[in-house]
């Protein structure tokens, strides 16, 4: 059995929503799924699982949170090496740039992307808690 971990951060509750959605889709495929917010999870847990799911909205200037998911995911970044992810988050303005920008540097680190990332604009809709749900199979 694949073990799962589900990590993200969110301000409104639109990417939270999207996480829990990952989750049951990763447990529909048969996997051990663990959720975390940002300020629960860190590099220490990453050997713990076959897969993560990162989540994370766009804020500022398109950009990842600052202030818990940004430092946390850095931290990650040294062990993103051959390891199996997905990224997925909402937005509210622009057109995804931080999404692009934030896979081609997982790319660059050497992550495994077990599929495209899956964004939406404000609160998911049933078409993206459907892609979400997907995107924690594909993980498994």
């Amino acid at each position: 059995m694949s073990k799962i971990a589900v990590v993200y951060w969110s301000g409104t509750g639109n990417t939270e929503k999207m996480a829990n959605c990952v989750a049951q889709g990763a447990r529909e495929a048969g996997a051990e799924v663990d959720v975390f917010t940002a300020s629960e999870f860190s590099v220490d847990g990453m050997d713990e699982y076959d897969g993560i799911a990162f989540g994370c909205p766009s804020m500022g200037a398109e950009q990842l949170e600052e202030t818990e998911f940004e430092p946390m995911f850095a931290d990650c970044e040294s062990k993103l090496d051959g390891r199996k992810i997905v990224l997925f988050g909402s937005y509210g303005w622009g057109d995804g740039e931080w999404m692009r920008d934030w896979e081609a540097n997982c790319q660059a680190k050497g992550a495994v992307m077990a599929s495209d990332f899956v964004i939406c604009n404000g609160e998911p809709d049933a078409e993206a808690e459907e892609a979400c749900r997907n995107l924690g199979k594909m993980l498994v």
